[in-house]
């Protein structure tokens, strides 16, 4: 009976790894993007661009965007923008107004009389009329706030001289002026989730997500995929992404295909953001049932697609299940336990420091400004366990286990109480970061102190608070509570050089 305990708890342990050798599986991958690329099928051609952006409330930013999208080096008779207003109740209607004054061959301004039904209706209603005027040779849908560099556009296009290629995806940076802890910890974020990540998917031949922002559709896969944006989701760029895969087309990503985007500056916001994000790929998941470990459907059907979306989806329970799993083995088989919680955070220390190198690697400019978040990711205690981890035998010499370990005694009772203490803790703490990440957030809506959310951010970690929210995405849809869309501020200060 104890010998099978100790079997399943060890399992638990080895489900909490799983993300781990996610993360080197994707990150070994970008290893082999510098030769397994579209870069080969792409040519420099310039289609008709139809740029579909819905807006509400967008006066801050509205006149800045138009002005960088139709400065780029691309053709303006072959760009069109398409600007839809979802019922705005401020001045966008003037600042749009006054720029269809300045370009009016390459201005469409689309009013909704009503609102509120989210970005995908919005989307909606300005793709109608480019299909119905026949016009575009590819839809480009954005957010209101991002910028493009000057040729972003024609190295998302060039892609698409590849009759196979149904949708383009850009390298969405965090570019806000004001450059505040959070806004650093997102700038390391995309750099792991697009710059590396993506890469990866491009050699596995299967993208997960087109970011809503800056993604590219040929009309002929518009319109294969229902000539519409889907509704039914918080999740609505992830639904195009797979659909379009399912045709039978491909998805790339252009790493070198550069937007800049503005990200919320507070844990309140970026918690409203990252939950909408989080429970539509819930929704996707349970919509794209079918694809999932089946051959059939070509790479998206992959195990090693199906391996990187499930481990990070479900990364807070098999977090809490390797908690679970070595304080159950810090009971049953104390020394036992303790190799296993040693060989857990090496193999921890080898991951991110691998993640770093290629971070820099890939973005040395972003990686260097984001340094010090990229060492904290993980948060402070965690930190600390990565660099005890490199020195053998050192924690085992601060908590006297070697004297244990030398004496022949093995049992945990043979620990003083702050040693127990400390242990237990330092097991617990696995899943436990999550809810000191989640204290930031709290206490930053309760309206306490600014150092107090930060600190608590740093201690549980930017990581584990991107977790906190996975698993709050959970209740969520277990409690069926209302999708909302709701839309980030922006204020527009924003750069596009870094």
């Amino acid at each position: 009976m104890i010998t099978a305990v100790k079997i399943i708890l060890t399992i638990f342990v080895l489900l909490g790894a799983l993300p781990l050798f996610a993360s080197l599986y994707q990150f070994i991958l970008v290893i082999f993007h510098s030769k397994l690329n579209h870069y080969k099928l792409a040519k420099p051609i310039t289609p008709a661009v139809a740029v579909v952006i819905p807006c509400w409330n967008e006066a801050g930013v509205i006149g800045n965007t138009i002005e960088h999208l139709l400065s780029m080096d691309y053709p303006h008779e072959s760009l069109k923008l398409y600007i839809v207003d979802d019922a705005s109740t401020d001045n966008t209607f003037e600042i749009v107004g006054e720029k269809c004054k300045l370009y009016p061959d390459n201005i469409r301004y689309i009013k909704r009389e009503k609102g509120g039904e989210g970005k995908a209706h919005t989307l909606n209603a300005g793709i109608k009329v480019i299909l119905e005027e026949d016009w575009a040779e590819a839809i480009l849908i954005i957010d209101a706030d991002i910028l493009f560099e000057e040729t972003t556009l024609r190295k998302m296009t060039r892609h698409l001289a590849d009759p196979k290629v149904g949708a383009v995806m850009a390298y969405i940076k965090e570019g806000s002026t004001s450059n505040t802890l959070v806004h650093k910890f997102v700038a390391f974020e995309y750099i792991c989730a697009q710059a590396a990540s993506r890469r990866a998917q491009n050699v596995l031949g299967v993208t997960a997500c087109l970011a809503g922002g800056a993604q590219l559709l040929t009309k002929e896969n518009l319109i294969a995929i229902g000539g519409r944006i889907d509704t039914s989701s918080l999740a609505e760029d992830t639904f195009t992404t797979f659909r379009t895969q399912l045709t039978g087309r491909k998805t790339i990503f252009d790493p070198y295909a550069i937007v800049w985007a503005e990200e919320p500056n507070c844990l309140v916001a970026l918690w409203k953001q990252r939950l909408r994000w989080a429970r539509g790929n819930l929704h996707v998941t349970k919509a794209f049932k079918h694809i999932w470990l089946n051959k059939e459907v070509g790479n998206l059907g992959s195990f090693g697609f199906s391996f990187i979306w499930f481990t990070i989806m479900l990364m807070p329970i098999l977090m809490i299940l390797s908690s679970i799993g070595l304080t159950g083995l810090f009971f049953l088989d104390f020394p036992y336990s303790w190799l296993i919680f040693k060989q857990f955070w090496i193999l921890n220390t080898f991951t991110d420091l691998f993640i770093i190198l290629t971070c820099n690697f890939l973005d040395p400019k972003t990686a260097k400004r984001t340094r010090l978040e990229g060492l904290l990711f993980p948060g402070i205690i965690s930190l600390c366990l990565i660099i005890l981890s490199v020195y053998p035998n050192l924690l085992d010499r601060l908590l006297d286990i070697a004297v244990l370990n030398s004496s022949g005694n093995y049992s945990y009772f043979g620990l003083d109480m702050k040693s127990f203490i400390v242990v237990l803790f330092l097991y617990l703490w696995v899943s436990l970061c999550m809810i000191v990440s989640y204290l930031a957030y709290y206490t930053e809506k309760k309206g306490c102190p600014f150092f107090i959310s930060r600190s608590l951010l740093l201690i549980g970690g930017y990581g584990p608070f991107l977790c906190a929210i996975t698993f709050a995405s959970y209740i969520k849809e277990i409690t069926n509570s209302d999708m909302k869309w709701d839309k980030t501020h922006k204020t527009g200060n924003l750069k596009t050089n870094g």
